[in-house]
């Protein structure tokens, strides 16, 4: 007797439906996909009892042919591709044909559709018991209404792992929120038991499409981003990207789209993480909205039955262009941008002599390097052994302590006023209070210092390359065959990292070279992060990160410290250097330098005008 039998069509159909149909939001994003596919403007979706009672999506697209009905509720049935070349270069949300059978075979699906304004429409009805479809007339406007009612209704197991109606319709919502953000051209109405949630209008211009964002994501983050489009080999991102500032507990506020397709790739976190390296406080997560749009033949779709992940035909490509695009813009963030736009004059220079603060005999502390934007090592050198020589030790004397500071400049002067306006006094030889244009500016200087030199330090570096030297007795360390091969195969790529590795024997390494600021680092486990970033990702700034480490711990020891008192001059050339450095909002460690208290905010802490 075999013991080998075919399986029934409702019983392959619910086994399928167990990797697509995970919850009420997993049926929901099906549908609405299908909408958008079939080209429609509007999606209209009533949901009852957080999805588990009813679910019901309509739209205006091209509508289902009175033939296709039934055979649109079948498995592996599909209008979106027809050849194995189609599979090759999927330009639609929708590809496999699974959904509908899938959804039909855990519940009771009903759906009604016409083609034509005028006509009659028609109606295909299918229950999760034997499968069969009955098709009918039935009244209906061009477009699609699919009818969703009883989710799991014969599968008692998997309806006991629902979670409760406010958990289910949480995550149903944020489907719709993701979608809308998708497709900012089609309008999306929710409504959960009889109450309107959400009703997005379509956009047609870019402020439209920031409101948009800003009732999806809130009007917080749009207040805190930056504005990104930028095109680079067949690749363009655009999209938005929070600030620093405003970093986030946890990962809920990371929306990427590839050709229109909600995603969540490893590839595409670590090269954004990568590029906040700097400026992230540890533990904090970014936020953004971020399209990607290449070719649809360099990224396969057909990788996980959600359709959650990719695959890049050339991921280092995609990596190295997502990296630096926002590694550049995060690093362009001066003062001015984190202030309201409607304050600033964007077309202003930078202010110098007597309006930037620079007074008649003030003494300069050679804050701003001489000639150009990237100085020599010597220079770097010259200048922390000057910022020692200023602030020895960082204590005070007893002379500091009683001096009188200079009282402050009258804050008229012919030239514009800088963003980080003109310092008044210092705070417990800690902070720097300024006046700008809105207000009080509260700056940590130790921070802010911190970084101004820190960015000189890596320009620096930059400028030299990475110095390597060989050590004076190499080291043996085992890996495995893959590993080895990679680096026979890009011996290259590591000499340009400053490792010079040799393979030892097929499963063994020996390393001769290293980058010389890392003497004296556990050098082994360094170069199997690498291996490990570069055969996962393509791409790896671990040693990068790892100078950038010691970098920070030589500009932290020679910063301005606490305690140290400054001078009115001292204090506003800080300020201007902070205005010209890139990153100057954080410290090395990610912390803000400065914050901003406007003039309403003062007066609503003392209550004035009340």
């Amino acid at each position: 007797m075999s013991k080998i039998k075919l399986l029934s069509p409702r019983l392959a159909n619910q086994i399928a439906a167990g990797e697509v149909v995970e919850r009420p939001a997993s049926v929901i994003k099906e549908l609405v996909e299908n909408s958008m596919d079939a080209g429609a403007t509007r999606i209209d979706v009533d949901i009852e009892a957080g999805g588990v009672k009813l679910m019901r999506v309509r739209d205006n697209g091209g509508g289902i042919e009175q033939d296709d009905m039934a055979l649109a509720l079948s498995r592996h049935a599909t209008s979106k591709i027809i050849e194995l070349e189609d599979l090759e270069k999927v330009g639609t949300l929708g590809f496999r044909g699974e959904a509908l059978a899938s959804i039909s075979s855990v519940s009771r699906l009903t759906m009604l559709s016409n083609t034509a304004e005028q006509g009659p429409g028609w109606k295909a009805q299918s229950e999760g018991r034997d499968m069969t479809v009955d098709v009918s007339p039935a009244p209906h406007p061009q477009g699609t209404t699919a009818e969703v009612r009883d989710l799991f209704f014969n599968t008692p197991a998997r309806r006991k792992f629902l979670r409760t109606e406010k958990t289910e319709f949480g995550h149903l919502e944020e489907v719709i929120k993701r979608q809308s953000l998708s497709r900012f051209d089609v309008g999306f109405y929710l409504n959960h038991n009889g109450k309107a949630i959400h009703a997005l209008k379509p956009c047609s211009s870019q402020l439209e499409r920031e409101r948009r964002v800003a009732s999806v994501c809130g009007p917080a983050f749009m207040q805190h981003t930056l504005h990104i489009d930028t095109e680079a080999a067949g690749l363009r991102l655009w999209g938005w990207v929070a600030l620093p500032t405003f970093s986030r507990s946890q990962s809920d506020l990371q929306h990427f789209f590839v050709n229109g397709r909600v995603i969540r790739d490893k590839l595409v976190s670590h090269a954004v993480r990568q590029a906040y390296r700097d400026v992230l406080f540890h533990g904090r997560h970014p936020a953004f909205v971020l399209y990607l749009e290449l070719d649809p033949s360099n990224v396969d779709v057909n990788v996980h039955p959600t359709k959650h992940e990719v695959r890049f035909r050339d991921g280092r490509t995609v990596h190295n262009f997502l990296f630096r695009s926002l590694h550049h813009l995060l690093a362009e963030v001066r003062p001015e941008d984190q202030l309201a736009p409607t304050m600033l004059n964007a077309e202003q220079a930078p202010a110098t002599g007597i309006s930037g603060g620079e007074f008649q005999q003030q003494e300069t502390i050679n804050l701003r390097p001489d000639g150009g934007d990237r100085p020599s090592s010597q220079q770097v050198q010259k200048q922390l052994a000057g910022y020692h020589s200023i602030y020895s030790g960082g204590k005070t004397t007893s002379h500091d302590r009683g001096a009188i500071m200079p009282a402050p400049a009258p804050m008229q002067h012919e030239g514009e006023i800088p963003p980080l306006g003109y310092a008044l006094a210092q705070l417990k030889g800690i902070y720097i209070l300024a006046e700008n244009e809105q207000g009080l500016v509260l700056v940590d200087m130790h921070a802010a210092h911190e970084r101004i030199t820190y960015e000189r330090m890596k320009n620096s570096r930059e400028g030299e390359g990475i110095q390597t030297q060989p050590l004076l007795v190499p080291e043996s360390m085992a890996v495995s065959q893959r590993e080895a091969d990679y680096v026979d195969e890009h011996a290259d790529l590591f000499a340009s990292l400053g490792l010079r590795l040799e393979r030892a024997g097929p499963e063994s390494l020996m390393i001769r070279e290293v980058p010389i600021i890392l003497q004296g680092s556990d050098v082994e486990q360094l170069v199997r992060d690498v291996l490990s970033d570069l055969i996962e990702h393509g791409s790896t700034d671990r040693i990068q990160s790892h100078i950038n480490e010691i970098l920070s711990t030589m500009a932290c020891h020679g910063s301005i410290r606490a305690n140290r008192r400054l001078t009115i001059p001292e204090m506003n050339a800080l300020l201007r250097d902070m205005e010209a450095t890139e990153r100057s909002g954080q410290c090395n460690h990610g912390r803000p330098t400065w914050t901003q208290m406007s003039l309403d905010e003062l007066d609503k802490l003392f209550l004035r005008g009340q």
